[in-house]
């Protein structure tokens, strides 16, 4: 076994996960989960008082 076949299994590997890592990103049983995730920064949050942009005492 040379460097060549190294790369080569290191070049499969790096396809697999790959292709592993877009199935999941992609997979449609996450699909709630990712658009709820999505949603947060739009969320108020209760626990933050909320800003005020003409407040520059800070």
């Amino acid at each position: 076994m040379d460097i060549n076949d190294v790369r080569g299994l290191g070049s499969i590997f790096a396809l697999i996960a790959f292709s592993g890592v877009i199935w999941w990103a992609y997979g449609s049983s996450r699909k709630k989960r990712f658009d709820d995730d999505a949603k947060i920064p739009f969320v108020e949050n209760e626990e933050m008082p909320a800003h005020d942009a003409n407040d520059r005492s800070k």
